[in-house]
């Protein structure tokens, strides 16, 4: 049996145990311990922290994540990292308020509810979990792959209370959503871990709100607003949503009856003219991040939330930094490795 030793966080003063074969980062979820992070796969630093004493051992990580100078340095991720003795580290990224109020990671059984196309690659699936599963809006799982051991993360777009929905775009080849045209049916079971992720709706703030996203992105984006209306906020909230025509757009009603300012926007072709879609659906041309440049004057006054391809999140990041909006303001999960995206 492997041995233990114990993680002395700080600068909260947070302890736990972690076991040698298993990653600080799991020990971390196992435990209802909400570090940072983001892919877990070693590519986004989300989870990097700084060794202050000890001795940690990394799998095979990215060096754009946690480059060789930094290692030499003592930084660490801690989603990669091994502990072969008692050990302190420094958190460079936390939220007090979290820390403790994560909820502990689990694993469930569910069953396939429904699978609905949505647009031409993008896919409504429907899972009833054979018991209660909480998680946070914004928040996503790991759904196993049947047959194998293998995994694929897909944020939830619902709330938590009965079916969960996930919207997943289809890959060319890809291992999980290549099912989804005929590899799945209705009653299928599929195993399901977590909830994961740190771009979850923050209780108690009052600032408004403005979501950013792009493709299967709405997903997070859809549970937060579903969360929103259920709990009768009065936060102002806009919600940008970039596709690249108006055939890539979907649950319009949906969005219409939540009651949130919502502006399409299409990089390819806006057709402002001939739409014809929502009565009142405000359509804008250009790129997501364009549109939110152009009309969000009062950025840094927000917290947004964004979740959609890399490339967007990267365009939206560096409109934030340029806007002057506090990182702590901004949330998001960024997912950067094809064994979590479904594109291998």
């Amino acid at each position: 049996m492997a041995d233990k030793h114990r993680i002395q966080f700080e600068p909260v003063g947070i302890e736990m145990e972690v076991g040698e074969e298993e990653k600080i980062l799991d020990a971390a979820f196992r435990q209802g311990i909400h570090l940072m992070h983001g892919c877990r796969e070693g590519q986004c630093s989300a989870c990097k922290s700084y060794l202050l004493e000890g001795d940690i051992q990394m799998e095979r990580y990215s060096t754009f994540a946690c480059n060789d100078a930094e290692v030499a340095e003592g930084y660490v991720l801690l989603c990669k990292s091994h502990a072969y003795s008692d050990c302190t580290i420094e958190l460079l990224n936390y939220d007090e308020d979290e820390l403790l109020g994560g909820i502990p990671i689990r694993t469930v059984n569910t069953r396939v509810a429904a699978i609905e196309p949505v647009t031409r690659d993008i896919v409504a699936l429907r899972l009833e979990p054979a018991e209660q599963f909480d998680f946070k809006p914004g928040q996503y799982v790991d759904l196993t792959i049947p047959g194998t051991d293998e995994h694929r993360s897909f944020s939830m777009a619902t709330t938590p209370s009965g079916e969960i929905e996930f919207l997943i775009k289809k890959y060319p080849g890809g291992r999980f959503s290549g099912l989804l045209d005929n590899g799945l049916a209705v009653g299928d079971e599929i195993s399901m871990t977590g909830p994961y992720g740190s771009s979850t709706l923050k209780d108690g703030h009052v600032l408004p709100v403005v979501c950013v996203a792009g493709g299967a992105g709405m997903a997070p984006i859809l549970s937060i607003l579903r969360y929103l209306k259920e709990t009768g906020s009065t936060r102002p909230v806009r919600f940008y949503y970039g596709a690249r025509t108006a055939a890539d757009l979907f649950y319009l009603d949906a969005i219409e009856e939540l009651g949130f300012e919502f502006i399409a926007c299409l990089s390819e072709s806006a057709q402002t003219a001939s739409f014809k879609g929502v009565d009142g659906l405000q359509v804008e041309e250009g790129n997501v991040t364009d549109v939110v440049e152009r009309r969000e004057a009062e950025l840094h006054r927000s917290e947004v939330y964004l979740c959609g391809p890399p490339p967007m999140v990267d365009a939206a990041l560096a409109l934030l930094e340029a806007s002057n909006v506090p990182k702590d303001q901004v949330f998001y999960d960024k997912f950067t490795s094809p064994a979590t995206t479904d594109g291998a």
